[in-house]
């Protein structure tokens, strides 16, 4: 895993919960860990990881992901075993 990864699946594990995090970070990470990113209607993302879809909203104006989206993806990742 690349150092940049695993800055950003530490700042996703981080406690309380960040709300700091760029979402293009998350979606890097995810990609390093082998997701596959789809675009969908609107500002919805589609992310298959773990044989698993998940449909996220990217967020804008600002490139800040809020403390839901971040406690989901790493609900997400707790649930495979992936860690920090």
């Amino acid at each position: 895993m690349k150092r940049t990864h695993r800055r950003t699946l530490e700042a996703v594990f981080s406690h309380p919960t960040s709300a700091n995090i760029d979402w293009k970070d998350i979606e890097t990470l995810l990609v390093g860990l082998g997701a596959d990113v789809s675009e969908r209607e609107g500002s919805r993302v589609a992310i298959v990881l773990f044989n698993e879809v998940r449909v996220f909203h990217r967020p804008h104006p600002s490139p800040k992901t809020d403390k839901g989206a971040v406690a989901s993806v790493k609900k997400w990742l707790e649930q495979h075993g992936v860690k920090p």
